[in-house]
């Protein structure tokens, strides 16, 4: 779904992308005010079925905008109503790489369907949650696009089974 975002021509090469925390359900009121102060800022969004109030889809990673700006100069960022702070190793703001921004752009201007989902990774452990193998633990062995591989283990020994990836919800196991 296309979001409100300055789009300019001419990149100053001092400025890159972050992540903008907000308080919970501000991420529209914070783009607005970000944008409002001349910033680049995105908010990302996906259609879902929703009230009619909510319009413009949800947001596809709530609590967060992304803002292009010189983090030297930072403040006017933090000064708006609604922000809590940028996503940062203590004090230092992390800059989001160009490459996977210009990635999540693409996805989520499509027409295909997209949807939030866990972050995943080769030996989370995980438990099927919806379809024939409801229940089932195992760990992920590996991801690709639109199918992860999961690994129950039986008797000392291992099966492996394609799961639809929305099927799995990250536990709290201890990978083997």
């Amino acid at each position: 779904m296309n979001c409100p975002y300055k789009n300019s021509d001419s990149v100053d090469v001092s400025e890159q992308w972050f992540a903008v925390r907000t308080r919970s359900n501000r991420e529209a009121t914070v783009t607005t005010a970000l944008a409002g102060k001349g910033l680049d800022v995105w908010f990302p969004r996906y259609s879902a079925p929703r009230p009619r109030s909510e319009a413009s889809g949800k947001a596809a990673f709530p609590g967060y905008v992304f803002c292009r700006l010189d983090v030297t100069r930072r403040m006017p960022v933090l000064t708006t109503p609604g922000v809590v702070g940028f996503v940062s190793s203590g004090r230092n703001p992390l800059a989001i790489d160009q490459s996977e921004i210009t990635s999540l752009r693409l996805v989520m201007e499509s027409l295909l369907p997209v949807r939030p989902h866990p972050f995943l990774n080769a030996g989370d452990a995980v438990k099927i949650s919806e379809g024939p193998l409801t229940g089932a633990e195992g760990y992920v062995v590996r991801s690709n696009v639109d199918r992860l591989v999961v690994c129950i283990t039986l008797l000392q020994r291992s099966v492996c089974v394609a799961v639809e990836s929305h099927w799995l919800k990250r536990t709290n196991r201890i990978a083997a």
